[in-house]
């Protein structure tokens, strides 16, 4: 398995060295901490020069402009507070312009039914004013019988553009409608106004993408931030001895060697020793980057103990087969490794991102074979007569999708239940696993085969076995069997879980049936629509291929895991551990634009 073995460190040294051997175990990074004491307030003294929070904000407000500059690298010429300064000046302008101009543009849609007009001085008008209304075309018979004078400057289809002229504002109820609110300012000067807001707009992204020039260095700010926190809160959790402090934590079996050499680098005192029995270690999974992406799956719903075993190689695998089986179309697969590999470069600047994109290139590489092997071809029959000769399985043949889609829901839970006692190898519960896995395989073949007198007769052994070891005491007693027949209860339950993976067939039936369904509504268009048809032939098959690959990628992320992480995971794991985390220093992965 690839929960690696831990062994609790101890390391001792001295006082006035404490800070200095903190750092350089920081940068080693094996050391997973074990609070000796709790926090107190005692902190590093940060720079009160430079907020944090606005150093976070200005480096997402780089990071989110959509061209960069080359990163520089070197810290001569770097000032932070100044660089913070900019880019937070650069903001605030932006945001203000952009407010503008989008008040400016606003204001120009709204007036330029008005026309380009003045209003002229009071006293040229003898003390008349105009009042503005937009009227529903409807509601233009109700201004007829208005005694003011008026007119209208517009018509459109929907509302009239209605001038009132009159020393003061007309009473509510002499209208249909509210006054509009055109404003003093001609829509010739708000032309004029939004083309500076626009050119300054420009000079404002401009100075925006040259302040990305300094990115890397304010991720290696932040980064350095996050460092100092975290020795100094290690270092409030030691424990202190006057002239001396004890430092402990979990650390890897194969990396005691390079712990030992940094003792005896430092001056300090090692001591080590194994879990007890009573405590509960970090989880620390290794996997390669290969199959690496099932760790990063089980990782992210639940945590396996430290005693149980790690998942992730069975998710792996199990997912990509799923994943397959809901496509079940070779021309979707090739589709989904096009899109993987435009953006294979891009999915390799750290190792959870390699670990997805191994995972990536897996799902389209398995969904192929599976496509080739069902004869799925974006609905199509094979383009090639050697791609047909290929097709051993028909999505259409129900009884025996049926049967296979069973057998692999079989065969996930028996090795589930496999594992389980496995992990309780010293337990005599672990019998009881055993007993679910042969009750399942019996019944299994009993389905196939049909059921004689020897299947029924393993088929009660089975169950007898989870009868008797499903409690924590190893004597027959009645809260043995107490415990026992609460766990046959989960027979209907199991049952229920080797159904579920006839979605397996459900949706990859209905992946194909969706794209053979688009291609004939394709044909028919065609045929019916001489000339234009063409063009609407290619349009559906293009939007609807294109709409059910959608679908069944999600249906097969969605549908692939949950068969893992509910399914699955109920009959293969019991405890919940938490994540092995290290006392190590941020990586800063530097811009290569």
């Amino acid at each position: 398995m690839s929960i690696l073995q831990l062994k609790k460190a101890s390391l001792i040294g001295l006082t006035e060295n404490k800070m200095h051997t903190l750092d350089k175990l920081q940068k080693l990074g094996l050391m997973h901490i074990i609070p000796l004491q709790e926090l107190s307030s005692q902190r590093i003294e940060e720079d009160e020069e430079v907020n944090p929070e606005l150093l976070k904000r200005s480096l997402q407000y780089l990071l989110s402009c959509p061209n960069k500059r080359r990163q520089v690298t070197q810290e001569k010429q770097f000032n932070l507070k100044k660089v913070i300064s900019a880019v937070e000046k650069n903001h605030s302008e932006r945001l203000s312009l952009l407010e503008e101009r989008d008040f400016l543009e606003k204001r120009i849609k709204d007036l330029e039914p008005w026309g380009d007009f003045v209003l002229p001085d009071l006293n040229d008008l003898n003390q008349q004013r105009f009042w503005f209304y937009l009227v529903p075309n409807f509601k233009m018979k109700e201004v007829e019988a208005l005694s003011l004078p008026w007119t209208v400057v517009h018509q459109g289809n929907r509302n009239s553009y209605l001038v009132v002229v009159s020393p003061e504002e007309p009473a509510a109820n002499l209208l249909p409608v509210a006054r509009t609110h055109t404003g003093y300012i001609p829509i010739s000067q708000l032309r004029e106004k939004l083309e500076e807001a626009e050119i300054a707009l420009e000079a404002t992204e401009a100075e925006r993408e040259a302040l990305t020039r300094w990115t890397y260095l304010l991720q290696r700010s932040i980064a350095s931030t996050a460092d100092a926190s975290l020795l100094s809160e290690v270092a409030n959790q030691s424990l202190d001895f006057d002239e001396v402090f004890a430092l402990q934590g979990w650390l890897a079996e194969r990396d005691l060697d390079q712990l030992q050499m940094f003792a005896e680098q430092q001056g300090l005192v090692l001591l080590t020793e194994d879990p007890e029995d009573e405590e509960l270690p970090p989880t620390y999974m290794d996997n390669s980057e290969r199959v690496g992406g099932g760790q990063e799956v089980v990782s992210f719903f639940q945590t396996p103990g430290y005693r149980s075993w790690d998942p992730s190689r069975v998710v792996f695998f199990s997912f990509v087969s799923f994943f397959a089986i809901i496509m079940s179309d070779a021309g979707y697969s090739l589709i989904l490794g096009g899109i993987i590999a435009y953006y294979w470069k891009a999915m390799s600047r750290t190792e959870t991102h390699r670990r997805l994109r191994a995972m990536g290139a897996a799902l389209a590489g398995a969904g192929f074979i599976w496509g080739v092997m069902v004869g799925g071809y974006f609905g199509a029959s094979a383009p090639l007569p050697f791609l047909g000769s290929l097709k051993v399985l028909d999505v259409n043949d129900f009884d025996t999708m049926m049967t296979l889609s069973i057998c692999i829901g079989a065969a996930h839970l028996i090795l589930g239940n496999l594992m389980m006692a496995w992990v309780r190898r010293k337990s005599t519960q672990a019998l009881s696993s055993v007993g679910w896995a042969l009750a399942v395989f019996v019944a299994l073949l009993g389905w196939i085969f049909g059921f004689s007198n020897l299947y029924w007769g393993v088929f009660a052994a089975g169950l007898v076995m989870v009868l008797l070891f499903s409690g924590e005491k190893t004597n027959v007693s009645l809260a043995t069997l107490v415990a026992g027949l609460l766990a046959l209860t989960n027979l209907t339950k199991i049952f229920g879980d080797v159904l579920s993976y006839l979605r397996l067939f459900a949706l990859g039936l209905a992946s194909a049936s969706l794209a053979l369904t688009f291609n004939q509504l394709a044909a028919d268009v065609g045929a019916a629509l001489p000339g234009i048809g063409l063009l609407l032939q290619v349009l559906i098959l293009i939007i609807g291929h294109l709409l059910n690959f959608v679908l069944t990628v999600v249906s097969g992320v969605i549908h692939g895991l949950r068969l893992n992480l509910i399914e699955f995971y109920n009959w293969s794991l019991a405890d919940e551990g938490y994540p092995f985390q290290p006392f190590a220093k941020q990586e800063v992965i530097p811009w290569t634009t």
